[in-house]
């Protein structure tokens, strides 16, 4: 297998109207691995408040992967009343531990994200916006504020050139926060397929907390959220077909799945492992218009992890497709993303 350079995969795909880009969380995690690395994040969950059984499934399974464990608790949450006549009681709990350890994530993010923008170095910055401008599109399934701190970093005075969708309410302009739209949508050129951690569901409206309005940092804006019980947009579920249904009951979830679907010419795929529980994502690319796709790799390729990325990479290319799929890919440490 040719393993590309990035500057070689751009210079492949050149021909092309309009690349996009599609990031997982090792974008998070080459920015800052002591905090985003599954490892990272467990170590600093506070598991107090969970069941005993919750924290000792990650053990029994050999894993520190949060979805990984809400997915087999949901499972067993399926299959227990099938083995035992008294199982409402525990099915009550293996429920109950699933969704415990889907806020836990979340808070465990925001508890432990980069604190302000200045965190994250002037050079980190332009490294990440300069890889950002290869693409038209961005859309990611990343929960945390990095490609949104990063779209937003500019010169004083100088407007972002990116498009979240996101506007002040017609109704309320003074606003402390800003609303979505689905008729804003057709100049949004940002996308968080799973929500995030300054996205908020209101029932009647999508909301998105930010700076400009309050004068209050994002990330000290969500830690009152969460602690106030308000729970960010946020698709953690632990299987793929969980994570469709939560999403088309989402206006904001459901049109970003979609306009992903539309998207046509190269897509590139940076730090994400292909995974069954985002199978979802992979069958839009499957079904979808793209012509080419470019998979990053990061590390030795003949790993297991990268062979799982590679056999199931080459599958998008499927034969009942309409159109051919030239699936390519590219040596992820090559692109630099933050330096």
């Amino acid at each position: 297998m040719q393993l590309l350079t990035f500057e070689q995969a751009l210079d492949q795909s050149s021909h092309a109207k309009a690349r996009h880009l599609l990031t997982g969380n090792g974008f998070s995690i080459a920015c800052r691995p002591n905090i985003f690395l599954y490892k990272k994040l467990f170590e600093q969950a506070d598991f107090t408040k969970l069941s005993k059984a919750a924290r000792e499934v990650f053990t029994a399974l050999n894993t520190q992967d949060f979805e990984k464990v809400i997915k087999a608790l949901r499972d067993s949450a399926v299959v227990w009343p099938v083995y035992s006549k008294t199982g409402s009681k525990t099915v009550n709990k293996l429920i109950s531990d699933a969704d415990g350890l889907r806020e836990l994530l979340v808070q465990t993010i925001a508890k432990n994200h980069p604190e302000r923008p200045h965190d994250i170095s002037e050079s980190e910055f332009a490294h990440c916006k300069d890889f950002l401008s290869n693409f038209k599109t961005k859309y990611t399934l990343n929960y945390d504020l990095l490609l949104y701190w990063t779209l937003m970093h500019n010169d004083p005075g100088v407007d972002p050139t990116s498009d979240d969708g996101f506007r002040k309410p017609e109704d309320d302009p003074d606003s402390a926060y800003v609303t979505w739209e689905g008729y804003n949508s057709h100049t949004q050129d940002v996308w968080f397929l799973h929500g995030a951690l300054h996205l908020f569901d209101a029932g009647y409206e999508i909301q998105k907390y930010t700076w400009v309005n309050t004068g209050i940092a994002l990330i000290d804006q969500i830690r009152d959220a969460l602690n106030s019980n308000k729970f960010p947009l946020f698709v953690a579920e632990g299987t793929s077909k969980e994570k469709i249904e939560r999403i088309r009951h989402n206006d904001y979830l459901a049109r970003g799945l979609r306009s992903f679907n539309q998207i046509s010419g190269p897509l590139f795929i940076y730090g994400h492992s292909l995974a069954e529980n985002d199978e979802h994502i992979l069958k839009a690319i499957e079904r979808g218009k793209l012509n080419q796709v470019y998979v990053g790799v990061y590390g030795d390729q003949n790993s297991a992890a990268n062979q799982a990325i590679i056999s199931r990479a080459n599958k998008l290319n499927y034969a009942g497709r309409k159109k051919v799929l030239d699936v390519h890919f590219f040596d992820a440490e090559s692109a630099k993303v933050w330096g």
